[in-house]
């Protein structure tokens, strides 16, 4: 194995807005990028077709944002982290625009055009390229990072390993090539800080919006380090995935039912229509009514012919070369959409700079848990989520990179050489991922659980004395997920159990690997009970 020699290097893992932002905030400090794939090629945020959520209109303001964002929450937002971050939404739109990002604009160097998404009181949804604004501001990011001196991009390098010191701190971190079967060695990069930006878990499930490869790999690296987790049964099934047999599946974006479009079933009823809300209720009562329907036997279909007609192709470009692409013409027919796992509310618990409980070790977007979403996500807060914390992040790390650590008594601990393996896995990704979308999907209960954490348990005990590449990480996040849905014998927000339909008390619900470990063991004992420390 190579070694880096040791310096005053910050790494932050992941490519999307979380990292980049995080990167480029970080300047003038050094700072190494760790990729697996191209540079933009894997992330999520281009395929946010929603926008950035800020209070910006003359109606608007943030108190207003952080009464819907508390609202979507379902009791587990921390109202403090609410204010903060709704506070600062004007400000991160700021930094954007002063970046390149080129939003929407009634007309050009006119005020920027605000879209309503579901749970939203006001329209406060910002926009670039139409339904395009992951992708433009990636692009724009990129472009930056790309540029910065001070930014060392490495590629297609696949993180398997936090380095821990004998104080159980970061030391660095163990990257591969993520090509199977390379020659190339190991790589050690020493680093006191490390900044996980890994994005989300969607590619767990069979029905998914995320790039396949968003399978927890920082999850797994954190609770590896032995990092608290917090709250991951919260999963954001997305109500409108396009059903057209596409994997991942292309997202109709809720920006479509914010302009009127209307859900119906496969007999024209718009089955939507008496519930609070309709169309534009949160994302878990939508999907948990699509879900309804779909297990009646219904199709279900987005129709935007009434409001929008041929206008689709004007207003929502990216969705209409969607369905261009899966053969639906979007203008004459209605969009066939079925729920779909899009977003991790759960993560690596962090406290309002970022910080993990792991000492050198920070979390920024969809990998951390900073008690923003709660239990459920309001539309077009996840790209103002990164982009927020990716400042505090950034300051915070600044701060420490000036403060001495102290003396370690030995140096770091080897580290076993876990990367890619040639030849056949030995755990089937496909088999994980339907396991997840029958058993721990939008509706839950204790028989479809406990057989979950079982058939993952053992997955995940065959697999912890080899190298866990690939599916092993999977299974392990998996397991967490599934032991943490179990656990919580509720429904709120996006955790919905058939079996305890009653909401309790609000609780956040913390974890360590060790102690997921020993809960998925006395799963089946009807002793077992929830652990929460009340919010």
């Amino acid at each position: 194995m190579k070694a880096s020699n040791p310096h005053d290097r910050i790494v932050v893992v992941g490519g999307g807005i979380a990292g980049l932002a995080t990167a480029l905030h970080l300047a003038p400090l050094p700072v190494t990028l760790i990729v697996a794939s191209p540079l933009g090629l894997q992330a999520s945020t281009p395929l946010a077709q929603g926008g950035i959520a800020a209070a910006l209109g003359l109606d608007d303001r943030p108190a207003l944002h952080a009464d819907d964002t508390l609202r979507a929450g379902a009791g587990l937002s921390d109202p403090d982290v609410v204010a903060r971050v709704t506070d600062a939404a004007p400000a991160c739109i700021e930094w954007l625009i002063a970046q390149g990002v080129p939003f929407d604009r009634t007309t050009p160097g006119d005020s920027l055009i605000l879209g309503l998404e579901a749970a939203h009181a006001r329209r406060r949804i910002v926009h670039a390229g139409g339904d395009r604004t992951g992708r433009c501001v990636l692009d724009t990011l990129i472009r930056i990072a790309r540029a910065t001196a001070t930014i060392e991009i490495l590629e297609n390098k696949r993180v398997t390993d936090l380095a821990l010191d004998s104080n159980g701190s970061i030391a660095g971190v163990l990257c591969v090539p993520s090509e199977s079967g390379s020659k190339e060695e190991p790589l050690l990069l020493a680093s006191r800080a490390v900044i996980l930006a890994t994005g989300g878990i969607g590619g767990l499930f069979a029905h998914t919006t995320n790039p396949l490869s968003s399978t927890g790999a920082g999850l797994a690296l954190a609770a590896r380090a032995g990092a608290v987790l917090r709250d991951l049964e919260f999963v954001q099934f997305h109500p409108t995935a396009i059903a057209a047999g596409l994997d991942p599946m292309p997202l109709a974006t809720e920006a479509l039912r914010g302009e009127g479009a209307v859900l119906v079933n496969g007999r024209g009823e718009r089955f939507m229509r008496d519930i609070p809300g309709a169309e534009l209720a949160s994302r878990d009562v939508v999907a948990c009514t699509i879900f309804a329907q779909l297990a009646a036997g219904e199709r279900v279909f987005l129709d935007t012919r009434p409001v929008l007609g041929d206008k689709i192709h004007e207003k929502f470009p990216g969705v209409a070369a969607l369905c261009r692409a899966a053969d639906i013409d979007p203008v004459r027919d209605p969009i066939p959409v079925r729920p779909a796992a899009h977003y991790h509310m759960g993560g690596i618990k962090v406290d309002g700079n970022g910080r993990s409980s792991v000492e050198g070790l920070w979390a920024c977007g969809e990998v951390a848990s900073t008690s923003l979403h709660g239990a459920n996500r309001l539309a077009s807060n996840s790209l103002l989520e990164a982009l927020a914390f990716a400042r505090w992040i950034a300051d915070d790390v600044k701060d420490a990179a000036s403060q001495p650590r102290a003396a370690r008594a030995a140096p770091p601990p080897p580290i076993s050489q876990r990367g890619p393996r040639s030849g056949d896995e030995p755990l089937c990704r496909r088999q994980i991922r339907n396991l997840m979308d029958r058993q721990v999907g939008v509706l839950r209960d204790a028989v479809g659980l406990k057989s979950a954490v079982h058939q993952l348990r053992a997955m995940t005990l065959a697999g912890l004395g080899n190298e866990p590449a690939g599916s092993r990480d999977a299974a392990l996040v998996c397991l967490l997920i599934a032991t943490a849905a179990y656990v919580r014998q509720e429904s709120r927000g996006a955790h919905q159990r058939q079996d305890y339909p009653a909401m309790l008390p609000a609780s956040e619900q913390h974890m360590t690997l060790d102690h997921a470990l020993r809960i998925a063991a006395q799963i089946g004992d009807e002793t077992v009970t929830p652990t929460r420390r009340v919010a």
